[in-house]
């Protein structure tokens, strides 16, 4: 008894081993043109090269006097740095943390009491509060003031009036020496 190999085609007609051939390739071709129209999109969720490059600065923190803030650039946004004075140090910690809206304490927020180091973006809309330079309104708790919406953030950049529902978010940072810091 001898058994015959058949081809599994010899069974379908050829007019159905033609469809499926074109389903096939039409399949192929389909899953080929969505990757590349999908591939720009996901490629520019990727940080650009300029953003990558700048992923870490270091400021030296010489040229700041008592009371004097200023503000760098990092990743395309600004970083207030202020040395605060042993007044603008007491009023961030004499403050009762139960009457703030977002609680933390000027400890948490700082590395060295004479140092506060924040994001210079109000947490309502993304505007850029003032009060880095001594001319600029401070707003009611001497810290920054957001003139587009009336956020009122204090000496530790703590919001205390306004819509911003959150602090002025501290980066991530160290200091290097005692004179430099390295933020990122």
């Amino acid at each position: 008894m001898t058994d015959t190999i058949k081809s599994n085609n010899s069974d379908i007609p050829e007019s159905e081993q033609r469809r499926d051939f074109l389903y096939l390739t039409t399949a192929g071709m389909g899953a080929v043109a969505a990757c590349s129209v999908a591939w720009p999109f996901v490629k520019s969720m990727t940080p650009a090269a300029d953003v990558l490059a700048v992923s870490s600065i270091e400021v030296d923190l010489t040229p700041i006097k008592m009371g004097q803030g200023i503000t760098e650039m990092w990743r395309g946004q600004p970083v207030f740095i202020r040395r605060r004075t042993a007044k603008e140090i007491e009023m961030a910690r004499s403050v009762d943390i139960s009457s703030l809206r977002d609680k933390q304490t000027d400890e948490e927020r700082v590395q060295k009491a004479e140092w506060l180091i924040t994001m210079g973006v109000c947490t309502h809309l993304g505007c850029v509060p003032l009060g880095q330079k001594p001319t600029e309104a401070r707003g009611d708790f001497g810290g920054w003031f957001c003139p587009c919406h009336g956020s009122h953030y204090d000496t530790s950049g703590r919001i205390r009036k306004g819509p911003a529902p959150k602090n002025l978010p501290v980066p991530e940072y160290k200091f290097i020496t005692d004179t430099k810091i390295k933020i990122g």
